[in-house]
């Protein structure tokens, strides 16, 4: 699994890199088969007292690509809201292709070799 942290505008520091690390091993837990993640962490200023955190990322697994972003005052409060949401997502994604596995065709009783009494 190949992991990307890049920074527009902020310096990833080794602190924010082991924090979004840190919280990306919630989502590997519920699904192992990641093949990539991009994390881009950006902030924008808008005047000199409002700045705009904004974190997106972009997993790409096994026959799906999920884009997730977040915006926040804090950049850590948006890391933790982007991480909610892509767990979500996986979590989605993972019982989508559990449940399909298990409504073949070949495992559903066919209706005329049924017996009735």
């Amino acid at each position: 699994m190949n992991l990307t942290i890049s920074g527009h505008h902020v310096e990833v520091t080794p602190a924010i890199r082991e924090y979004v690390q840190g919280k990306l091993e919630r989502v590997r837990r519920h699904f192992d088969q990641v093949i990539d993640i991009a994390v881009i962490l950006t902030v924008d200023k808008l005047r000199e007292k409002d700045k705009r955190h904004k974190a997106d990322i972009n997993l790409h697994l096994s026959g799906k690509d999920i884009h997730v972003e977040s915006l926040a005052h804090d950049l850590y409060a948006a890391i933790d809201t982007l991480i909610d949401k892509l767990d979500r997502q996986v979590i989605k994604h993972k019982d989508k292709i559990q449940n399909h596995q298990h409504d073949a065709i070949k495992h559903i009783p066919d209706p005329e070799s049924v017996e009735t009494d």
